[in-house]
C-alpha cells in the first residue's frame, strides 16, 4: 500500500470521510499537558449547549487531533512522543472536566494503538501508527447488540480473492463517525477474532449517528453497517493473540475510563462551587449572609475535594504502576498487579463522579435545577460513562486478588 498521507479516500454514497488536516507531533509530557488544558479551555464555552442541543463537537476534535493529542501513547520507535500513562490518563481528565463526551471520542482510539503494540505485524504497526501521527483518527466498532455478553460477536470477514470482505451491525461505535479508520472487530474463516480497519468511505460502510443515551449525548455512539465492504489483507490485524502472553492492554484502556470519570466529577464540583458562590441563596437557618458561609456546605464542599483527590491519586498511582509494568517484560502477576491498581482508582473515580454530580443539586439548591443551567449534564454523563463496566466486580476482583491471590480477567474490562 502507498503511503496512506498521500492516498486520496475515496467517497461513496453510503458514507464520506472527515477532512483530513495535518497533525502537530508533540514531544513531551508538558507540551501534551498544555495542549489538553488549552482544548479543555475551547470545549468549555459550549459544552453545556451542544449537549442540550446534541451538538457533536466537530471542531474541537479537529483541534485535538492538529495539535497533536491524538498521537500521544504512539512508541517513540514509531516516531511518536510516548509519553508517560500518568500523562494520558491526567491529559483525558482535564479534557473531560470541561466536556467528557469529547473525552470520550478518542478513548477507544488509543486503546486500540496499546492493543496494536501486542499484536499488529511489525509492518501493520509501522502504516497505522504513522497514520495517526498524519492525523488519521481511529474510530470503535466491536460491541454488538443482542449478543450474549461484549465478548460475544457475529461480524464475520471471510477472504475475497486477495483481501476480505466483512459483514455485520455494530452498535456503541463511538469514534467512528468522526473517524478515518472504523476498527471493526469480526470472527474470521477460522473462527478467530480479527480487527479490521476500514477506511471511511468505504463502499458498504454505512455509519449511522442514533446514540439516544441520556448522557455523553454528543459522543456519536450509534450504529456501524456493513455489507460486504472489501478491507485489504494488510489492514486485518490478528487481534486475537493479545491473549497469547501476558499484557496490559484492559489496563492501560480502563485508566482512560477512569481518568474520564474523574473529569467528570472535576466539572461538577467546580461549577457546584461556582454556583454556591454567585447564585445560590443561603438557608434561613444558617443566619448568614452567603451561601458559602453555610457550614454545612463549607463542609460537604470540603468532604466533595478529599474523595476527588483520593480517587485523583489513586489515578495517578495506577498510571505510575502502568509506567513501571509496561518498562519492562509483562509477566502474569506485573499485568495483574497493573489491573488491579487500575480497578482501584476507577472503584473511586465512579462513586465520585457519581457523588458529586448529584450532590452538586444539593448545595447549589433548587434553582440549579433549571434547564437554562443544564446542570443535570454532569449526572447524567457520570452514569451513562460508568456503566461501561459494573464498579461491583471491581470490588470482587481487588478482593479475590488481595485475599486469595487470583489474578484478575484478562480482557479490556478489567
Amino acid at each position: 500500500m502507498s503511503n496512506l498521507a498521500d492516498t486520496p479516500v475515496q467517497h461513496s454514497d453510503l458514507d464520506i470521510a472527515p477532512l483530513l488536516l495535518p497533525a502537530l507531533v508533540l514531544r513531551n509530557d508538558a507540551q501534551a499537558l498544555k495542549a489538553a488544558h488549552d482544548l479543555a479551555a475551547v470545549a468549555r464555552l459550549q459544552a453545556a449547549k451542544r449537549d442540550r442541543q446534541r451538538k457533536l463537537p466537530w471542531s474541537e476534535i479537529e483541534q485535538f487531533t492538529r495539535s497533536g493529542l491524538g498521537s500521544i501513547a504512539i512508541p517513540r520507535q514509531y516516531g511518536g512522543p510516548q509519553v508517560s500513562f500518568v500523562t494520558i490518563a491526567e491529559v483525558f481528565a482535564i479534557i473531560s472536566a470541561a466536556d467528557p463526551a469529547l473525552g470520550q471520542i478518542p478513548q477507544n482510539q488509543f486503546g486500540i494503538l496499546n492493543l496494536l503494540q501486542h499484536s499488529a505485524s511489525e509492518r501493520q504497526k509501522k502504516l497505522l501508527f504513522q497514520s495517526v501521527l498524519d492525523g488519521w483518527r481511529i474510530g470503535n466498532a466491536g460491541p454488538e447488540r443482542g449478543t450474549k455478553n461484549t465478548l460475544e460477536l457475529k461480524t464475520r470477514i471471510t477472504a475475497d480473492g486477495d483481501g476480505y470482505v466483512i459483514s455485520g451491525q455494530k452498535f456503541y461505535s463511538t469514534g467512528a463517525l468522526f473517524a478515518h479508520w472504523v476498527a471493526v472487530k469480526a470472527i474470521n474463516d477460522e473462527g478467530k477474532q480479527v480487527m479490521a480497519f476500514v477506511r471511511r468511505g468505504s463502499e458498504g460502510l454505512r455509519i449511522v449517528d442514533d446514540w439516544s443515551g441520556f448522557g455523553q449525548r454528543t459522543t456519536a455512539s450509534g450504529t456501524v453497517l456493513l455489507n460486504q465492504v472489501p478491507v485489504d489483507a494488510e489492514l486485518v490485524v490478528d487481534n486475537w493473540r493479545v491473549n497469547d502472553s501476558p499484557n496490559i492492554q484492559g489496563a492501560a484502556s480502563q485508566l482512560i475510563q477512569a481518568a474520564i470519570d474523574a473529569g467528570i466529577a472535576r466539572g461538577a464540583i467546580d461549577d457546584a462551587i461556582e454556583f454556591v458562590k454567585t447564585r445560590a441563596r443561603p438557608w434561613i437557618d444558617a443566619n448568614v449572609e452567603r451561601a458559602g458561609d453555610d457550614l454545612y456546605v463549607i463542609a460537604d464542599i470540603g468532604k466533595l475535594k478529599i474523595e476527588l483527590h483520593a480517587a485523583e491519586a489513586l489515578l495517578r498511582k495506577a498510571g505510575k504502576v502502568l509506567d513501571e509494568v509496561s518498562a519492562a517484560p509483562v509477566t502474569a502477576e506485573s499485568a495483574a498487579r497493573a489491573s488491579i491498581a487500575v480497578a482501584e482508582a476507577k472503584v473511586l473515580t465512579t462513586e465520585i463522579s457519581l457523588l458529586a454530580s448529584e450532590k452538586l443539586f444539593e448545595l447549589a439548591g433548587s434553582r440549579a435545577t433549571l434547564a437554562e443551567f443544564n446542570l443535570d449534564r454532569h449526572w447524567r454523563n457520570a452514569r451513562v460513562h460508568t456503566l461501561h463496566d459494573p464498579v461491583r466486580w471491581k470490588y470482587h476482583a481487588i478482593g479475590s486478588f488481595r485475599l486469595n491471590g487470583t489474578l484478575p480477567a484478562r480482557h479490556s474490562w478489567i
